[in-house]
């Protein structure tokens, strides 16, 4: 079974203290969830319409497995915190095995 990963890319923060309220109740969501993060932080390097700007790379064991922990109940309050304070792109892709 492939892995499966979230890529998300802050494209803009507006509201620093709520991302940092987010991170404090997202990170144990996602850890429960069975995600690990990877990376994260400013890119070391951008290239075409790359930003540089706070990435974070998290692994899961599968595609389901990252979905349901996205729609989990915890990460969604943990969404809620964040609202408005950042624009990301959120993607998850699955791994190639």
């Amino acid at each position: 079974m492939a892995k499966a990963y979230w890529m998300v890319s802050y494209r803009k923060v507006t509201d620093p203290q709520r991302v940092a309220e987010y991170s404090k109740l997202a990170a144990p969501a996602i850890a429960n969830g069975g995600g690990r993060i990877l990376a994260r932080g400013a890119a070391a390097f951008a290239h075409e319409a790359g930003l540089i700007e706070r990435t974070v790379l998290t692994e899961f064991d599968s595609l389901q497995q990252a979905v349901s922990a996205f729609e989990s109940v915890d990460y969604q309050a943990a969404l809620k915190i964040l609202g408005t304070a950042a624009e990301r792109d959120f993607r998850i892709v699955e791994g190639v095995e």
